[in-house]
């Protein structure tokens, strides 16, 4: 079997069987990384954007790194650049990645699902970032800086940030309770909070 290095080589020669080889292998991750990201808005476009970058630029691929990282990176900053343009707010997606994960059709994934992106959602960018990659995908401290392009102890610091805030709110059973400043151990600055 081959390697996803040597399939994204491959790629950027014009293999298109390659091509579908990853895409196979990643497309579930890639989704379920963007639809977390999102809230699930705009997650299918997001994720034809994502594969449409890696075959314009498998060309440009670094042989030396993973070929995990570099895609989640292209999706990150895809996500990055989407959350500047602020979408329109409400927008109801039928179908849930979190309620597909854990058993379609019952009570019980649909509320873990709406309280996964709830609680999600309640996080900094930069926190949610490192949680998703952490948890979600299970990327090492490592190549969790690598794909957010920090050190390994921003890694730690904003993971340490974001389980204090996690606990404050799966305490307080409401992630809108929870304050951004004055609460034991959040009060932090919106300016410094969005640098974690």
């Amino acid at each position: 079997m081959a390697t996803d290095e040597d399939l994204i080589g491959a790629v950027a020669v014009g293999d298109a069987r390659a091509f579908e080889a990853l895409y196979r292998r990643w497309e579930r991750p890639i989704y379920q990384f963007l639809y977390r990201h999102t809230g699930g808005r705009d997650a299918d476009d997001l994720a034809q954007e994502t594969w449409s970058r890696v075959a314009r630029s498998a060309h440009r691929f670094d042989p030396s790194r993973r070929f995990s990282t570099w895609l989640f990176q292209i999706a990150l900053n895809l996500c990055r650049d989407w959350h500047r343009r602020a979408p329109p707010a409400g927008v109801e997606h039928a179908d849930d990645v979190e309620t597909a994960a854990t058993g379609a059709g019952s009570a019980a994934a649909t509320e873990a699902g709406l309280d996964t992106r709830r609680l999600l959602a309640a996080l900094p960018e930069a926190q949610r970032d490192v949680v998703v990659l952490r948890y979600f995908h299970d990327c090492s401290e490592d190549e969790t800086a690598e794909i957010l392009g920090c050190p390994r102890g921003t890694v730690k610091s904003r993971m340490h940030h974001a389980m204090a805030r996690l606990l404050a709110l799966a305490r307080a059973g409401d992630p809108s309770a929870i304050p951004t400043s004055g609460a034991a151990g959040l009060d932090v600055p919106p300016a410094a909070e969005r640098a974690r």
